[in-house]
C-alpha cells in the first residue's frame, strides 16, 4: 500500500537481513535504497535458529550509528516472516541485495512465495556494487574471528565492537 499524505504519495521499502555484523555491501544497498524511496525501513531479524555475534540491540545500534547521515533510513527488529513485517511497516516493497547468481536463485524462490502470501508487496532486487560482490558477514566474522583487521569491510565503529567482542 502507497500511503497518501494530504495527496502526496509516499513510497516505504523494507530491507531485511541478520546484519550480523552490517558491512559495506549492506550499507551500499541501503544508501542505494535510500535514493528511490521515501523512507527505508531496515529491518534487523531476531533470529532463534541462529547464534549472532551481536544481540539484536547491539546490530541494531551499530546501524542507527552507520546510518545515521541518512535522514530516510529507520532502523528496527523484528522476528517471524519478513513480509508480514514489511505488511506491519505499511510498506509495498521488500529490498533484497544480491551478489551472485547463487543468491539470486535463494531470493527468487522468497520472492516468489512472498508474493503469494502478499500480492500487493514487490521485492526489488539491487545488484552489489563489483567491490562488494565478494563481502558476506559470515566471511567477516571469521577473518575478525582469526585476529584479522576487517575495516575494509565493515565501517570503522562495526570493526570496533567486533574486536572488542571477540577479544582481540
Amino acid at each position: 500500500m502507497i500511503i497518501e499524505e494530504n495527496g502526496i504519495i509516499h513510497r516505504k521499502a523494507v530491507y531485511p537481513g541478520t546484519f550480523d555484523p552490517c558491512t559495506y555491501g549492506h550499507l551500499d544497498i541501503i544508501r542505494r535504497a535510500a535514493k528511490q524511496f521515501d523512507t527505508v525501513v531496515v529491518g534487523v531479524l531476531r533470529n532463534s535458529a541462529k547464534t549472532p555475534l551481536f544481540s539484536t540491540e547491539e546490530r541494531v545500534n551499530i546501524l542507527k550509528v552507520v546510518t545515521e547521515d541518512i535522514p530516510n533510513v529507520e532502523i528496527r527488529s523484528f522476528d517471524g516472516l519478513s513480509v508480514n513485517f514489511v505488511k506491519e511497516c505499511g510498506a509495498q516493497v521488500i529490498i533484497r541485495g544480491l551478489r551472485a547468481i547463487t543468491d539470486f536463485e535463494y531470493e527468487l524462490q522468497m520472492a516468489q512465495t512472498n508474493r503469494v502470501m502478499a500480492p500487493d508487496i514487490d521485492t526489488m532486487f539491487l545488484i552489489t556494487r563489483l567491490e562488494y560482490a565478494y563481502l558476506s558477514s559470515t566471511t567477516v566474522r571469521e577473518v575478525a574471528a582469526y585476529g584479522e583487521d576487517v575495516e575494509k569491510f565493515v565501517p570503522q565503529y562495526a570493526a570496533k565492537l567486533m574486536k572488542e567482542k571477540l577479544h582481540v
